[in-house]
């Protein structure tokens, strides 16, 4: 086996380098976070560097689970999440398919509108949706915060799925209609498995949506029985001062969930970005 020269020796050493300060940069504040959440009331504002603080206690997490709402924000932002998932799933796994496989009037320009919305962040949207769900009577309501959530997420969405079904040959529904499907279920027993990944890419994107968000929330909700998980975070903070043990311990259960799902669909994540971005 051939032995690497110096040249490329000293290009690993620095390319490693750089990656460990990144990794420090990204790694130190959740240690951080983890450490305030550790700390004793009367030690929030210590200036220890110190990974396991003096007298670290669960008291922080114990008060968050038994003494506040946040087992009810969760809730809520499961099921806003979950329904935004499922939502942005099953639109957009047809709306891609369609506007990948079918050639219609306004094909075009459909597909130009989509791309024109994420020019634009969703809080300059919001005068308008506020107006829209005051109509609807759907402010302050699960419902309204899963429609404005899943317009947000669906342009995205929809393209990474006619990205992805653009890979995928039609001769393989060509060859299931010979062998008697119609085109629903050369649709549903053909590709639809075949674009496992890309589905996950929009699973995961239309949750993360929905579980993260703030401004949105904070103007659709108004009963604090009803908020998600930022808005209610939000509430140890107010104009004298800041629970940040509280705050500290949510933070790091809040990230849980996320965590879990991309370790859980990893495997899939490489291949749908990439495989997606082929054609458009």
């Amino acid at each position: 086996m051939a032995k690497p020269n110096s040249t490329n020796l000293g290009g690993m050493i620095w390319a490693y380098a750089v990656l460990a300060v990144f990794a420090f940069i990204s790694v130190y504040p959740i240690t951080r976070i983890i450490t305030v959440s550790l700390r004793p009331g009367d030690r929030l504002l210590s200036t220890s560097l110190d990974f396991i603080p003096d007298g670290a206690t669960l008291d922080n997490y114990r008060v968050l689970l038994f003494e506040t709402p946040f087992l009810r924000w969760l809730f809520n932002s499961l099921l806003v999440s979950v329904v935004v998932t499922i939502t942005g799933v099953a639109l957009a796994s047809t709306a891609g398919y369609a506007l990948s496989r079918y050639k219609f009037r306004g094909r075009n320009s459909m597909l130009g509108g989509l791309l024109i919305t994420q020019m634009f962040p969703a809080t300059m949207l919001l005068l308008p949706l506020y107006v829209v769900l005051i109509n609807l009577r759907l402010l302050d309501s699960y419902l309204g915060l899963v429609v404005i959530y899943s317009a947000t997420a669906l342009p995205f969405c929809v393209w990474q799925m006619k990205g992805y079904y653009d890979t995928i040959p039609p001769a393989l529904e060509e060859a299931a209609r010979i062998d008697g499907c119609t085109p629903w279920q050369a649709f549903y027993r053909v590709i639809f498995p075949l674009a496992a990944p890309a589905l996950v890419i929009t699973a995961l994107f239309s949750f993360m949506t929905a579980w993260n968000e703030y401004v949105v929330a904070n103007v659709v909700l108004q009963d604090t029985a009803m908020f998600t998980l930022p808005l209610g975070l939000k509430m140890f903070q107010n104009d004298m001062s800041t629970q940040w043990g509280l705050y500290a311990a949510g933070a790091l259960l809040v990230s849980i969930p996320v965590v879990g799902l991309f370790l859980i669909l990893s495997r899939y994540l490489i291949s749908g970005l990439t495989l997606g971005a082929v054609k458009g």
